[in-house]
């Protein structure tokens, strides 16, 4: 079957799923409704796809193809336990919850997984976004492999491990790097300073790993062994949770040297 034949139902309106489905419908494919707990958000999603949605799990329409789970991590396991659609292809999206969490609802199912930050309101363009695959079969698989491929020029087979430790690097890479932007911000704002300041380093530091290993261009006083600027900064430091923070990344990357 072309992914052009495929009929796609969407599970969940958050974040992930606005994105996910705006790309999908960028592509052509059909998605014949969304399904949401959250009666308003469901609605307004669809109206966007053009498409049916409810907020009813008895109101799922099971004459798809595929059903692609796009919910908080916690909320999977919920959302599994009221679908029974036999052979139909079942997926989730998520980075670290297990494939086989989906193997009650049936007999075909996998992951997709978009390795990408989203919010609702930012356009991303997902022919660069590598999506991680994984599936029960092989012809779950190759269906996987004809969806990811017609809305990204990055698709690869991962299994469950590496999916695993996949996410735990993006938690870093990402979750942790946005929090430090955070407390930058903090301690500019506490100069009456905008966080702007920062932004050309911020992005010249991003553009450096594109063709660096990131161990190779560390900068700053720990990696420079500057116990006098380090002193200093933490003298600054008010907040105790950012002085432990300094302390424990400036340790990182000093014992870095020796690795």
């Amino acid at each position: 079957m072309k992914t052009s034949h495929y009929k796609i139902v969407l599970i969940g309106s958050g974040n992930v799923a606005t994105q996910l489905g705006l790309a999908l419908k960028e592509a052509k494919l059909t998605i014949i409704q969304v399904y949401s707990k959250h009666k308003s958000s469901s609605s307004s999603l669809a109206k966007i796809l053009n498409c049916e949605s409810t907020n009813s799990p008895e109101k799922i329409n099971t004459t798809a193809d595929i059903y692609i789970i796009a919910v908080n991590d916690d909320a999977v396991a919920e959302v599994v336990k009221k679908l029974q659609l036999s052979d139909k292809i079942v997926v989730h999206t998520s980075g670290s919850v297990e494939m086989n969490i989906l193997k009650t609802s049936s007999k075909n199912f996998g992951v997709f997984y978009p390795l990408q930050t989203f919010s609702k309101n930012k356009i991303i363009k997902f022919n660069s976004i590598p999506i991680c695959l994984e599936a029960n079969n092989k012809n779950t698989l190759k269906a996987l492999q004809l969806l990811g491929n017609s809305i990204s020029n990055d698709v690869q087979i991962i299994n469950s491990e590496q999916r695993k430790f996949i996410h735990l690097a993006a938690v870093f890479a990402c979750n942790f790097t946005n929090h430090f932007y955070s407390i930058a911000s903090d301690i500019l704002e506490s100069q009456k300073l905008s966080l702007d300041i920062l932004k050309p380093l911020i992005e010249e530091t991003a553009n450096k790993i594109k063709t660096n290993s990131p161990s190779k261009i560390q900068t700053g006083p720990a990696i420079r062994g500057d116990k006098k600027t380090m002193d200093n900064h933490l003298k600054l430091l008010a907040n105790k949770d950012y002085k432990n923070i300094y302390k424990l990344i400036s340790k990182s990357i000093i014992n870095s040297k020796s690795v």
